[in-house]
């Protein structure tokens, strides 16, 4: 069963909150199924983002039934949570909370977000950073004191609103990606999510 969304109207107010605009009901919530209309514009977003040069590691959208069946499989690993952001109940993004396998004791307070994404066509409505409190929010209620992400230095947009939520980019990765035949930078942050030790 899906956590309940979270809808900006009702949550306790975020310090420099991005106003939504008026009449959009925006909302994430961690999915734990996909209705057929959930799937087919998760996919949409997604193949809009990678156009858009989004990412997920992918330069080019891959088939839309290999889109569906890695939402799909995504479900299905344990160490994943994945959330998704709606537009009008419409899903336009999503991202994933990764925690630590079990035989990694060492790094075992810590979890990842990844693949975080706003469909070009709906950003500008505050659903990045909603998206992003969220993920913080459940790895919090999971007790894990660090967050960590990777992100490509291109994804301008992206680094501004890490670095606006107090993400510390603590490194850089000169080869970390290839698109279109060059090679893009990667740039690693993370945030302390409740003091180191408890």
């Amino acid at each position: 069963m899906a956590d309940p969304p979270v809808n900006i109207q009702s949550e306790t107010p975020i310090p420099n909150e991005i106003p939504a605009a008026i009449g959009a009901e925006l909302s994430v919530e961690r999915i734990e199924a996909f209705s057929d209309e959930d799937l087919q514009a998760l996919c949409e977003a997604t193949h809009a983002a990678i156009i858009e040069g989004g990412g997920f590691g992918w330069v080019r959208p891959p088939e839309r039934r290999s889109l569906e069946a890695y939402f799909r499989g995504l479900l299905l690993v344990p160490e994943r949570q994945v959330f998704v952001a709606r537009l009008n109940a419409t899903i336009v993004g999503s991202a994933q909370l990764v925690r630590p396998p079990r035989n990694n004791e060492a790094q075992a307070f810590g979890a990842q977000l990844m693949h975080s994404f706003i469909a070009p066509y709906a950003r500008g409505h505050g659903l990045a950073r909603l998206l992003t409190l969220r993920v913080e929010e459940a790895a919090r209620a999971m007790k894990f004191q660090v967050l960590n992400l990777d992100v490509r230095e291109t994804q301008e947009a992206a680094i501004h609103l890490y670095e606006t939520l107090g993400y510390q980019r603590w490194g850089e990765h000169p080869l970390y990606a290839r698109v279109r035949g060059k090679n893009v930078r990667g740039l690693f942050f993370y945030k302390l999510l409740q003091p180191p030790g408890l």
